[in-house]
């Protein structure tokens, strides 16, 4: 990779004009193919393809210049009315975060939250401000997602509750000043 180049990871966590938070999607919504950035050559992995019938339920990224408990950039579910590609730096209004820990196969378990996010330029929940604004069922449905995936990776995952946005806000600052 161009030493001129700023790594994906390295990019502001916020938009310098609208102050929104900045995420990169990895994964879109609809995809059986699960991606992952991989900063060493500056380009997306396929690391998983999820068997038929399963796809992502959301456009799934991360929030660069961030460090979450598990080491890895801090992970964005963002809701928007159309689905983004591989790769696609979008802004976001911060609603809240899903809670979550994951047992590895060593079983040992490890925060591992989602936050949650509205595109900027969403039609649908555009009017959400938290993420209790938000129908539960749909919450409830992605959070089956997630418990699903993991089982496919011998993995657990469980849920610890859902924060609201100021809980979300504290995660991405806690997360910057880890990076």
């Amino acid at each position: 990779m161009s030493k001129n180049r700023p790594s994906l990871e390295r990019i502001s966590t916020y938009d310098e004009e609208t102050g929104d938070l900045v995420v990169i999607i990895e994964t879109p919504k609809g995809s059986r193919s699960k991606y992952a950035y991989d900063p060493e050559i500056g380009t997306f992995e396929l690391k998983f393809v999820l068997p038929e019938g399963m796809s992502f339920p959301v456009d799934f990224g991360f929030v660069p210049s961030t460090l979450a408990e598990d080491g890895d950039p801090l992970d964005a579910i963002i809701l928007l009315d159309e689905t983004l590609s591989v790769g696609t730096k979008v802004t976001a209004r911060l609603l809240g975060v899903i809670e979550a820990e994951e047992r590895e196969k060593d079983g040992k378990w490890e925060r591992n939250d989602r936050l949650v996010a509205v595109a900027t330029h969403a039609h649908d929940h555009a009017q959400a401000r938290e993420i209790s604004d938000l129908p539960s069922e749909m919450l409830t449905r992605i959070e089956g997602f997630f418990k699903r995936y993991n089982k496919l990776h011998e993995k657990e995952f469980r849920v610890l509750s859902r924060g609201d946005a100021k809980v979300a806000g504290k995660l991405v600052k806690k997360g910057v000043k880890a990076y």
